[in-house]
């Protein structure tokens, strides 16, 4: 019980510190109409609520996963973090690729549906946010 509401906190000051350095992002000249902040405080806005939730409403008996899951989740962690760093010099598409094979691997797919999950998860990805919203994504040594 005690550990939810841990969580909650924990959750709260981070999607107020995400607000916070969202709204410090410098405007550019030509922005779009909901600015370079809008989509990082929305998002600190959902992280809000669902920590709310387990603030106010906390699971009576929470089950803890074994160590060696936790250390699993911590390494995926790990993996979510290398994908920040290599994704300016491998590009969205690569990048994306390999993170999104390796964690649904981890998650239970076999190893060709891992594969084909990355590459589709990645092609889905890169024609909804560059082709169709004209976001601009991470350009690899290809140019995508």
């Amino acid at each position: 019980m005690m550990s939810d509401r841990v969580l909650g906190g924990v959750g709260l000051a981070l999607a107020a510190f995400y607000a916070w350095a969202a709204t410090i992002i410098p405007e550019p000249f030509s922005s779009d109409a909901i600015g370079p902040d809008g989509f990082p405080i929305i998002l600190a806005i959902v992280l809000a609520i669902s920590s709310l939730y387990f603030v106010l409403k906390p699971d009576p008996d929470p089950q803890w996963p074994a160590l060696n899951r936790l250390a699993e989740l911590g390494f995926a962690l790990l993996v979510m973090f290398a994908y920040a760093q290599v994704l300016p010099v491998f590009g969205f598409v690569f990048s994306t690729i390999i993170i999104t094979t390796y964690l649904t691997w981890r998650l239970g797919a076999g190893p060709m549906t891992s594969i084909l999950n990355g590459i589709g998860t990645s092609i889905g990805l890169f024609v909804i946010f560059e082709l169709l919203f004209g976001l601009s994504l991470a350009d690899g040594p290809l140019g995508f």
